[in-house]
Parts: C-alpha cells; structure tokens; sequence
C-alpha cells in the first residue's frame, strides 16, 4: 500500500478560466482534472489517494505528510507550474512521476528538471508499467504508450476524490482521437487519427456515478471531435436521451465538434434532445487559401458560414475560435475574423495568436524552415508565440486586440446575443407543450431542482448589465425583445449575458499581456543600444 499525492498544476488566466462566473457563482474552479481522475482509477484500490488541484487551493505542508509518490499532470501552460512541482519534490526526497501532454511532448525537459518517472502517452497502458515497475523497486523510468488502449478498458473515473462542490461544471470523455489532422493541433499525435470510444454503458456509468454524487448542471464531454464517427455518435445519444429522461435531465452538455456538423440537422437535434447545449468549433480563419494550407480541409468543403448559422438556428450555441499568424495570411485578418463572427452571429468567440505545438507536422515544417523557437525562454513580442512568422508579430498582436476590442465592446456582444437568441428555433416544448423530452432549454430542469443556485449570479447579472454598465438600456430593451419574441430561449439569453462578463475581462488581461510585451521589447532594444554604444575596454 503507498500513501500518493495527485496535483493538478494551477491554469493562466485564458479564455476558459471564467473568473467572473466563478465570482458569481462562488465555486473555485471550472473542471476537476479528469486526467488525474482517471489515472487514480487505474491505481491499486488499497491505494490511499489525495488529490489537490493547485486551481482551488495551494498544496499546505501536511499534504506532503507521509507521502511515497507525488504524480502530476499538465499541458504546456502549465509548464513553469509543472517543473516547479518537480522541484518541490526533489526538495523533499519524494519520488514524482510526471505525465500528460507536456510531459509527453517535451519529455527530455522534464526528466532534466529531475522527474523519476515519465509517463509518455495515455495512462491506460503505461500506469500499469509504472505499477510493475514500483513493485520491482525501482526508483526511475521512462514509460511509453506504444499502442494506443481500446477505451472499452478505460475504468470509471475516480469523482469522488474531487470536492465537486468547488467545481462549477463536470467533465467525461467519451472519445478519443479526431480523423482530421490540422496542421497545428497535436490530437493526432498524441491519440491518432481513428477514433476509439468507450461503449454507451461505461458512459451511463460515468453519468450515474456523477449523479450518485450529488453533481447537477453542466457536464464538459471532453471528446476531440464528439461527431468524428457518426453511427457511434448516434447510438450514444440515444442512450443518453433515455438516461436523462429517467432523471429528470440532471446535466446539460457542452462538447467540441467540427463544421460539418453544421450539414446535419438530425445529428444537431439528437444532440439537442440530449441537452447539449454549446459546441466548440474550431473556424481557425475566414480565408479559404489560409484554411487549405493548414490542412482545415473540412473548413473548405463545408459552407463556413451557413453550417454556423444552421449550428444556432437548431439549437446549439456556437463557440467560436479563430488564429491569427497562420502562413498565408494577408494584412486585415484580423478585421475579417471580426466581421465572419458578427455575420454569423457567434457570441462567444475566441482569437488566438498561434503557437506551435511539439510533434505536430507544423512543427516539424517550422523546424525544417529555421522559423522555431524551440527556447521557451523569451522575452518581448517573442513571448507571445514561438516561432518567427510571415507578418510581423507586432502587427498580428494589434490586429488580435482590435478585433477582440470591437467583438467585446459590451453594445457589439450584447448585439450577436440577441441576434444569435432571435435565429434560434424555439424549444421543443415550446413547439409543442405535449413534447415529454426535453421538457425545457437545456439545464432548466437543473435549476428547476436547485433554484436557490441561480438566484445570486442571476442578481449579479442584473446588477451589473442592468444597472451599472453603460449599456443598460440596450440590456433592458433586449431583455424585452427575448421574452415578446423567443421567450423559451430566455434562459440561454441570460447566460450568454453573463458570460460576457468573463470575456470583457479576459480581453483587459490580453491588452495589459501586449502592453507589457511592449514595455519589454523597448527595453531590450534600449539595452541593445547601450551596449552597442558603450567603448571598448580593454
């Protein structure tokens, strides 16, 4: 039996941390990290386990208390976070096995900063080797996921281990792997191009056990591409169609799918009668010759707009997400990203600088062009992402602020909401009040169940768009328009509202990040200068 610790490095303020809702709302963070939750089930059961996710509160010293083996997880924004972990541990003599996308991808960097064990890949096939390993004594290793699992073996998440009233939403994975492979994204790496599933009885499982735990609301399906294999998609939803019906809807869904969705009113409305509610779609650039080039070819042969607007017209809200600094780009990208996200009506949406990602072919293409940064060390405008690009990166930062500047004036966001609201097709028991399945928008059931959850953000709303912002009067007329003209779309309306709230914020943080950029650009070319000028001494 082994005492073990399982930390969840802390995120950087992004477009999902969602520190006005969590304010609102007064929980700690959005997700409980599914990965450690996972990677906790397929541990020894006589195992005694704590996690603590660096999200909700700081590690205190009693959690190093008797502990034989730290594990930790992260992504590469949670690199400087990760490494300092390994560090702390080092310090106290506990040995640290380390894995997750960073790990995985950067794996010489983390075995320098002194982790004994690294797990490459997915948990399924390498814990076990780690366990054997252990068993035999020891003390370091490197394990790597040769054959990707069949998720049929994947066990039921560790839930209980999370504090879940410190989260405001829950998250499963039902799928992974994407039959896409966009030039910049690493799915493909890291879990290939065919799709593995678990079977619809593990998810019921999962849902139940999230149910059984006294868990109501939003549950993130963490899925790659949640419509990569249709059939199986399908015969998912309709199972948990079903399981919701039995309930009383317990959760409403947010997932990732491509736009092709979009050409698929039926698969949209199984989604929908599930209580999926939003939909992250990558739109990556409105211009065709950029979207070809980074290999978004589903982007290309599917009308980009019209499968957006069709998206929010059947029921699903779109999030949005664009790049900016992709080869191929022309002066004005981001002006036209702006203007593609106010015609099709997208509320929430999101325009990143790109960054190239370890084992990915754009960064293997940027390699072999002598255009990678591959020193995370770096200051100025370089900070902002790591590679030198084909337009300067000044112009690409400002062009990223202007366009969130004007997508996040308060008046232009509230507009998309309301016009977004307006083109949505009324629910279906509004359609028809004999309808037994959904009863309502998604999650109205949910806070039919627990009204008192909704009251403090919905006053907080009120008190801030109604009141206190300078478009008030917008708010209030809006507010009118929803309830005379789609009032079964009510609820969805005043979320998206607040959920403003964190974007206005966000898009403060992205300015100060360029003024600072900029503050550390002049100075390195102020020392620059100096040094150039100062004489020789011998």
């Amino acid at each position: 039996m082994r005492n073990v610790l399982l930390v969840n490095p802390p995120l950087p303020l992004s477009f999902w941390s969602f520190s006005q809702t969590l304010a609102m709302t007064g929980k700690k963070a959005l997700l409980p990290p599914l990965g450690l939750l996972t990677v906790a089930a397929l541990l020894p059961p006589d195992w005694n386990l704590k996690l603590v996710d660096l999200n909700v509160r700081p590690l205190a010293a009693d959690d190093w208390h008797g502990i034989d083996l730290v594990m930790v997880t992260g992504m590469l924004v949670q690199r400087e976070s990760l490494l300092d972990l390994i560090a702390q541990a080092k310090a106290r003599g506990v040995p640290i096995a380390a894995g997750g996308a960073y790990p995985t991808t950067a794996s010489q960097e983390v075995l320098d900063a002194g982790c004994d064990f690294l797990i490459k890949g997915e948990g399924e096939t390498t814990i076990p080797l780690l366990l054997e390993a252990l068993e035999a004594g020891q003390t370091h290793g490197v394990f790597e996921c040769l054959e990707k699992p069949a998720l049929a073996d994947s066990p039921l998440p560790r839930f209980d281990l999370a504090p879940l009233a410190d989260y405001e939403s829950m998250s499963l994975q039902t799928s992974r792997g994407c039959p896409f492979a966009c030039e910049f994204c690493d799915i493909v790496s890291l879990f290939g191009r065919a799709q593995r599933h678990k079977t619809p009885d593990q998810v019921i499982a999962e849902l139940e056990a999230i149910r059984r735990l006294g868990f109501r609301g939003t549950v993130f399906v963490a899925d790659d591409n949640f419509i990569g294999n249709r059939p199986r998609a399908v015969a998912l939803l309709t199972r948990i169609i079903e399981w919701q019906a039995r309930y009383g809807e317990p959760f409403n869904f947010i997932t990732q799918a491509s736009v092709n969705l979009g050409q698929d009113v039926p698969l949209i409305d199984l989604l929908t009668a599930a209580n999926f509610s939003y939909v992250f779609v990558g739109i990556e650039s409105p211009d065709e010759n950029v979207l070809t080039s980074a290999r978004k070819h589903q982007n290309v042969r599917n009308p980009l707009l019209e499968s957006l607007r069709a998206i929010n017209a059947n029921g699903l809200s779109v999030i949005g997400s664009f790049i900016l600094g992709m080869d191929g780009e022309t002066p004005g990208a981001g002006v036209r990203m702006q203007a593609f996200a106010e015609a099709a009506d997208i509320p929430w949406v999101m325009i990143n600088v790109l960054r190239a990602l370890p084992q990915t072919v754009l960064w293997d293409r940027l390699k072999q062009e002598g255009r990678l940064h591959e020193s995370i060390e770096e200051s100025g405008w370089d900070a902002l992402t790591n590679f030198t690009p084909l337009r300067p990166i000044e112009t690409i930062f400002a062009e990223q602020l202007a366009a969130l500047d004007g997508l996040y004036d308060p008046g232009a966001y509230l507009g998309r909401v309301l016009r977004a609201t307006l083109a949505m097709r009324p629910t279906r028991s509004a359609k028809n009040p004999a309808a037994t399945a959904p009863k309502a928008d998604p999650a109205l059931a949910v806070a039919q169940q627990h009204p008192g959850s909704e009251i403090a953000p919905l006053l907080a709303l009120l008190w801030r768009q109604g009141i206190v912002r300078r478009t008030r009067w917008q708010f209030w007329r809006q507010l009118v328009t929803v309830v005379r003209e789609n009032p079964s779309r009510l609820r969805r309306y005043l979320v998206l509202c607040g959920l403003g709230e964190n974007l206005f914020s966000f898009v403060g943080h992205i300015r100060n990040q360029g003024n600072a950029a900029h503050l550390a650009q002049a100075a390195a070319l102020s020392a620059r200068t100096k040094l150039d000028a100062a004489p020789c001494v011998p």
